[in-house]
């Protein structure tokens, strides 16, 4: 029965969240939330390929205000139909005409401010993208965290009951226990084995998820995960909706298509208004040029029923683009009232469990080895306390894992890391 002591202080090094400093820094990448993200915004080729695409929306602002290329023409008269030719000398005239394309006054700073609202939609459009993979690796690294340390728990408490047993079994051949507290003791071990082929499997899948994530083969090695993130201080709600008003992707594009849209509208009012061409051409006459013209040509917006459809047109889609932001913004604020509540709640269950449960399953396991060696209380109680710590701990871990996943539907609406 002594040896019930030393199993005691084993139960509580065993059963203790292991910390930090005791885990091995590997090479491989996968020790903490951090590095992961690193990792992605340099090698996702999904980052990377938006971020060429907003260097091509920017490539487009000059293009989009520039005049158009001038325009040249040759026009040959008097051919002789019985010697003809096709050098300028040896025809009756020739007519260099250059002319250059004016549009009308604004419309090439309309064209720009067009051109620059397509800038912020993509820079949106890479802001989202990187908030969604940001997403993905805090949750499939979350789920990762959970599978490994649930692992080892398990594969802590799976050790005692190999310790519990034997005492059992020397109980039982001392005449103290009966023979059914070797075999709850084994049927105990039996489903925690159960369990860690479970989580091996939820281990793998994770792991082969953020080698996924991170560009690599999927069964590239990964480092053993440290800790979650500490949970952030208390979180205002206004200041949140602030930061998702100046940082939210998709409030950003929303917004960036509705600048595109009026300034669209505008540009589509200055079709009211002729265009302009200037030219210039002069003639040649056998070896010399004898003759200049002048050139203005304007276009005349007549089409007045295709005009004011176009019109139309442009004012409907500023208007769907309005309300869509409209809409956007309302139900980005309730979702992030939504957020807010479930991870306070999830706060305030890890801070009971940590508290409250975890030690009260420890002191109860604690005085069930006590009783169990001097024979006051059966296996039963005592495989019920050992359950009750397992399942307090489990509980604690899923708690931290749930602040974690709710702190990240925070981040996914703000648009940066809290």
């Amino acid at each position: 029965m002594k040896c019930m002591v030393p199993l005691l202080a084993l139960l509580v090094a065993t059963l203790s969240p292991a910390s930090a400093e005791d885990m091995p820094l590997d090479a491989a990448p996968g020790a903490t939330l951090r590095e992961l993200l690193d990792w992605v915004d340099a090698r996702n080729p999904d980052l990377a390929a938006m971020r060429f695409e907003v260097e091509a929306a920017k490539a487009r602002v000059q293009p989009a205000g520039a005049f158009a290329d001038p325009m040249f023409r040759i026009e040959l008269q008097g051919i002789d139909k019985d010697d003809p030719s096709l050098d300028p000398s040896r025809v009756g005239a020739t007519k260099y005409t250059l002319s250059q394309g004016f549009p009308f006054w604004g419309k090439r700073d309309l064209r720009r401010d067009v051109a620059r609202a397509e800038v912020d939609a993509a820079d949106g459009r890479q802001r989202a993208t990187r908030v969604e993979i940001h997403s993905a690796v805090k949750t499939v690294f979350t789920n990762y965290f959970f599978a490994r340390k649930a692992h080892a728990l398990t594969a802590q408490v799976l050790d005692l009951m190999r310790d519990l047993e034997r005492i059992a079994q020397t109980r039982y051949g001392n005449g103290l226990a009966p023979q059914q507290d070797v075999i709850k003791a084994r049927t105990e071990q039996t489903a925690l084995q159960t369990e860690l082929l479970s989580l091996d499997a939820t281990r793998m899948q994770a792991h082969a998820r953020l080698n996924a994530l991170l560009d690599r083969p999927a069964l590239a090695p990964l480092a053993e995960p440290l800790e979650l993130r500490p949970p952030p201080p208390l979180l205002n709600a206004d200041d949140l909706d602030q930061r998702i008003r100046a940082g939210n992707p998709q409030l950003l594009i929303q917004a960036a298509q509705v600048a595109a849209a009026r300034h669209g509208e505008a540009l589509t009012a200055k079709d009211r208004y002729p265009d302009l061409s200037l030219g210039i051409a002069p003639m040649q006459r056998g070896s010399r040029l004898d003759a200049w013209e002048l050139m203005l040509e304007i276009n005349l917006p007549l089409q007045l029923s295709a005009r004011r459809n176009r019109e139309s047109e442009a004012f409907m889609m500023r208007s769907a683009a309005d309300q869509r932001a409209r809409a956007l913004a309302s139900r980005t604020a309730g979702e992030l009232q939504v957020a807010l509540a479930t991870f306070e709640a999830a706060r305030k269950q890890q801070n009971l469990l940590a508290s409250e449960l975890v030690p009260q399953a420890e002191t109860t396991l604690n005085s069930a080895l006590a009783s169990y060696q001097t024979g006051k209380v059966d296996f039963a109680t005592l495989l019920d306390a050992q359950r009750g710590i397992r399942r307090a701990r489990l509980d604690l871990l899923k708690a931290q894992v749930e602040l974690e996943m709710r702190r990240t539907e925070i981040e996914n609406l703000v648009g940066e890391e809290l």
